[in-house]
């Protein structure tokens, strides 16, 4: 008899606050019998579970096995042949063979995903190994900066208003190309990106525009004035909106 195959999961948990998250991946993640869930190594060694298990925590029975996904410890300088790229695609590889054999096995698997599964989510480097072979089934989240737009207060987008989404990490000419040009922004994946963003905002005249806001919707948020921020104490968990320019209906 053959053993019928689990589905992966990828359940969106919200930006961070436990009420952000849907009817549809309770239910999913509730019934689930395993639960995978990514954490950094420093919290693993710390018998810690990491953002996104402490959103579901609560909801989870002793029955459902927990599936820990280490991040490797990637801030170091590594040694030739490995890259920073070598080394996390090796990880996801890890990562989608220890969730093959729970699906092999016939067991669902939900790998939970901080914000949205599929915008800028861990959870679709597994899906991209593991979909054409298992039966799976993504549930969107509230991302963060949905839950930043609205700790702060602000409309994103008006009308016919286009919104980009940037990640700091690109060159600070890019960056200024198109923030230039954008109607309303959201730039992501600060932390040590800070300081160019804020030059740019500033070259731009765009830096009074623009809002920060450091893990939105988290117990620990924290809404700080642009130019009071320390560069290098700007988490990963931070980002800034460019909101469109007020149009009155």
């Amino acid at each position: 008899m053959m053993t019928v195959k689990g589905r992966l999961l990828g359940l969106g948990v919200g930006p961070g606050d436990p009420e952000l998250i849907t009817l549809k991946a309770l239910r999913l993640l509730q019934a689930a019998p395993v639960v995978g869930y990514f954490v950094a190594k420093a919290k693993a060694s710390k018998g810690q579970g990491g953002n996104a298990f402490g959103i579901i925590e609560q909801h989870l029975s002793e029955a459902q096995q927990r599936l820990p996904l280490v991040y490797p410890v990637t801030t170091e300088k590594l040694e030739p042949p490995l890259t920073y790229e070598t080394v996390i695609s090796d990880f996801y590889d890890t990562c989608a063979a220890q969730i093959a054999l729970h699906l092999d096995a016939g067991r669902d698997v939900a790998v939970i995903c901080e914000g949205d599964p599929f915008f800028y989510g861990s959870y679709m480097y597994l899906h991209d190994r593991l979909a054409e072979r298992y039966e799976a089934q993504v549930i969107p989240g509230v991302c963060s900066m949905l839950g930043g737009a609205a700790v702060l207060g602000v409309p994103l987008v008006y009308r016919n208003q286009s919104l980009s989404v940037l990640s700091g990490v690109l060159p600070e000419e890019e960056l200024k190309q198109r923030l230039a040009i954008a109607d309303a922004a959201v730039v992501m994946k600060l932390g040590r990106n800070f300081d160019k963003v804020r030059r740019v905002l500033g070259e731009l005249g765009l830096a009074e525009r623009a809002l920060y806001v450091e893990r939105a919707t988290m117990d620990n948020q924290r809404i700080v004035p642009l130019d009071e921020v320390e560069p290098m104490d700007s988490p990963y968990f931070s980002l800034i909106l460019l909101p469109g320019v007020k149009w009155s209906a």
